[in-house]
């Protein structure tokens, strides 16, 4: 709509977006008239008229089969769309139009906004099934024809309310005719199925819907006149109502057509099931990462364990040894630890890289710095946790093997990830250490450590692993990993 708006008419930017507005709204308006709705706009020259918007209804069956959105028509062509335009006013033709065998009522409704007429909505009524209508029938098309007065005069939609349509109840989950003073002439079976959910046994017609529905809800300390206003549809609001068990949402809209408020619509839904749906995943979530939480501190645990273990060692490779399995253990907790601060199974890693870094660093200060560049990006827990251990036996094996004691030196951590589902994530671990031994083969030889490394790469990460000498100097690791993106 934006592109047919900006390229053919001379509407500003306060203009479309009042359309916008308007369009967000007008699924209801389509659903009470049981007809298609399109919006016409005229031409920035005006001899034409162009179709920015179309809808058609969830209540009936359509009058365009076609998309008509961005078909241009020259003025004079459809005089409905004339009428309306020039006299700002609500056109109904008298004898149908005939579409393709089936008989089409034509109206044109002019869309109003500060005095001005911006364009005109035709509403296009499909009279193939027409037959005696219903109560509920009845009351639908009363509505729209009030709010089809409220749009011509500029007074619908409401330019405080901005409504996502997706979220908010619709004509059919559920509607209730109020008079002036809040009494409900009418209850559709679906409403009236909502109330009863919430604990009402008697009949809503007759009922004044703010003080029933006050009386339903739980009381919280002194009587909530707000919500008695909302539900009497004084003013365009949603809010939620809970009460025995039941949970129903309730959008209230104040019916003017002619300036004066004549009695509301009030739709609403039953989403018991849904809100109930909402806490389960909510306690699940807690639950995740409270477990999350915990394995964290279990693992602390056991490294300080491994720790004080390794200070009462005499031997100098046994306490070396419980240092590596302290550090080990450190990886996977950071894992836990960001798992457990997240809502999903799935963490930044750039940040666990970091802290990886920082924790292996630890021991050689001030000797060898080390730095990382690169985004890794948002990984998978299961793919977190091992590729942290990864990390971590590299850079200790690096900062290990590479440098002579009290030499100094640089390990660079860079991460390169593709785009697409199928992206790879290519890791390079480069120091300018003294290199590999001659005849080294990494993928035979190697201390425990890189036989993990080996494992872990290949066996769980379905990647692969290589190490080789730098192109000047040192050593350089390379992992090349398989990224799947969720979408």
């Amino acid at each position: 709509m934006n592109d047919l708006v900006r390229q053919h008419t001379a509407l500003g930017e306060s203009d479309l977006e009042w359309l916008h507005l308007l369009v967000s709204e007008w699924q209801l308006l389509s659903d009470l008239s049981f007809a298609d709705l399109v919006l016409w706009v005229p031409t920035r020259d005006g001899t034409r008229y162009v179709s920015v918007a179309q809808m058609r209804p969830n209540t009936g069956p359509t009058s365009y089969q076609d998309d008509m959105v961005g078909h241009l028509v020259p003025r004079g062509r459809r005089p409905l769309l004339d009428a309306a335009l020039d006299e700002g006013r609500i056109v109904r033709e008298g004898d149908p139009e005939w579409r393709e065998e089936v008989p089409v009522r034509v109206e044109s409704i002019p869309v109003r906004r500060e005095g001005r007429v911006l364009g005109v909505i035709a509403r296009n009524t499909n009279l193939l099934t027409v037959r005696t209508p219903s109560r509920l029938e009845l009351t639908y098309l009363q509505s729209a024809s009030d709010l089809a007065q409220m749009i011509a005069a500029g007074a619908f939609p409401f330019p405080e309310q901005q409504v996502d349509m997706d979220a908010s109840p619709r004509a059919g989950d559920g509607l209730i005719r109020l008079d002036a003073d809040g009494f409900v002439q009418y209850a559709s079976p679906n409403a009236l199925s909502a109330y009863h959910r919430l604990g009402l046994a008697a009949d809503l017609v007759g009922q004044h819907l703010g003080q029933i529905t006050a009386e339903l809800a739980p009381s919280r300390g002194p009587v909530d006149e707000a919500l008695v206003k909302l539900a009497s549809g004084y003013a365009p609001r949603e809010t939620e109502v809970e009460g025995n068990g039941g949970v129903i949402q309730l959008r209230a809209i104040p019916l003017k057509p002619k300036g004066t408020r004549i009695g509301s619509l009030v739709l609403l839904r039953d989403v018991t099931e849904l809100r109930r749906r909402e806490r389960e995943l909510i306690t699940k979530d807690a639950t995740i990462r409270e477990i999350h939480h915990r394995v964290k501190n279990n693992l602390q645990t056991v490294a300080a364990l491994l720790r004080l273990q390794a200070r009462r060692m005499d031997s100098d490779r046994g306490r070396e040894a419980l240092n590596e399995a302290v550090r080990r253990v450190g990886s996977i907790a950071i894992v836990h630890e960001t798992l457990s601060q997240n809502l999903d199974e799935r963490v930044e890693f750039d940040d666990i890289a970091d802290r990886v870094i920082s924790m292996v660093a630890e021991i050689s200060p001030g000797k060898v710095a080390c730095r990382r560049s690169g985004r890794f990006g948002i990984l998978d827990a299961e793919v977190a946790t091992p590729l942290s251990m990864v990390l971590t036996e590299i850079l200790q094996n690096a900062l290990e093997h590479a440098f002579a004691p009290a030499e100094r030196g640089t390990v660079e951590v860079t991460a390169v990830r593709g785009e697409g589902r199928e992206a790879r994530l290519l890791i390079t671990v480069q120091d300018d250490g003294r290199g590999l031994p001659e005849g080294f083969d990494p993928q035979r030889t190697g201390n425990l450590g890189l036989q993990i490394v080996r494992t872990l790469v290949e066996g769980e990460l379905g990647g692969s692993f290589d190490m080789r000498p730098a192109p000047e100097r040192g050593t350089r690791v390379v992992l090349d990993l398989p990224v799947r993106t969720r979408r």
